[in-house]
């Protein structure tokens, strides 16, 4: 099996699955669970094809996830051997040849802004709005040791490692894609690069300072449970007079998780699309085996 989603690749591991980041043909048959990016989506059906080596190719995905458009591509270059649709999802398969060569998944490259990204990556084209307005609220005070939690491609990770400051950054990413290109984008000896999940990964109390740009879905739809677990994540890992520094769309509920993990909280900057927060002093809760701070 092919997994590049640490927390996804820990849970087939654990079932005793073999596991790789990058799979390897031959094989008869190749299932392609359809991801939310379509270009890593047609990269996917490229590999399976080139795997497949004359076998069967099967691609399932939920219609938010754009399975009908990767249908009718993939019709328009090959014959449908048949599909079967049920409530919000599609299956579909048809024999592997050389059609999807050009669908090929290209490799990490610079933009023309000279950051290295890839398709199918997180904010693929450039920095996202978000993560920009964040590093321009960053407080030029943060020092020693600090995470960025769901790094990405490393642009938030390389301005935390120009403030004078900081000693030590903690980039923790759990596409494994992505990973890869911030292994390009950044050198510098106070950075180590974690392929993890954001929400487990770490000591407790091991940091003085975390900042991110939480995830807000797994799918299309959605879910702030993510970025509260994120929340939460930051003040299990930080020091007891710790500072978070987050950046979050307007509308997102991440108030209420902040009070309940931290003792202080304010808005830095913001505006209309994202709110700048930041919250200090983590909760005693939050730190296994103590009582909460009353």
């Amino acid at each position: 099996m092919q997994q590049n989603f640490k927390p996804a690749f820990d849970l087939f591991q654990a079932m005793g699955i073999e596991v790789t980041t990058e799979a390897a043909g031959p094989a008869d048959v190749v299932h392609v669970t359809l991801p939310r990016s379509r270009d890593l989506a047609r990269g996917l059906v490229a590999q399976a094809e080139a795997i497949a080596a004359g076998g069967l190719v099967i691609v399932d995905g939920a219609k938010t996830d754009g399975i009908d458009p990767i249908l009718k591509s993939v019709r328009d270059k090959v014959a449908i051997d048949g599909q079967v649709s049920k409530a919000h999802g599609k299956i579909f398969w048809f024999d592997a040849g050389t059609a999807f060569q050009d669908w090929a998944l290209p490799d990490p490259a610079p933009l023309a802004s000279g950051w290295i990204t890839q398709p199918g990556v997180f904010s693929a084209d450039g920095p996202d709005a978000g993560s920009e307005a964040l590093v321009t609220a960053l407080p030029k005070t943060l020092k020693g040791r600090g995470a960025d939690l769901g790094g990405g491609w490393g642009f938030l990770t390389r301005h935390l490692l120009a403030l004078p400051g900081v000693t030590h950054v903690d980039l923790v990413e759990a596409d494994r894609r992505a990973l890869t290109c911030a292994e390009q984008n950044l050198s510098d000896d106070r950075l180590a690069l974690h392929w993890a999940d954001a929400t487990t990964w770490g000591s407790p109390a091991s940091l003085d300072w975390v900042v991110m740009n939480p995830p807000f879905h797994t799918s299309r739809t959605p879910d702030a449970a993510l970025g509260q677990a994120f929340i939460r994540s930051a003040a299990r890992l930080l020091r007891p007079k710790g500072t978070l520094v987050m950046v979050a769309n307007r509308h997102l509920p991440y108030e209420t998780t902040l009070a309940n993990s931290f003792v202080e909280i304010q808005e830095l900057d913001g505006d209309t699309r994202f709110k700048i927060l930041q919250a200090g002093h983590p909760r005693a809760s939050d730190k296994p085996g103590r009582a909460k701070r009353r």
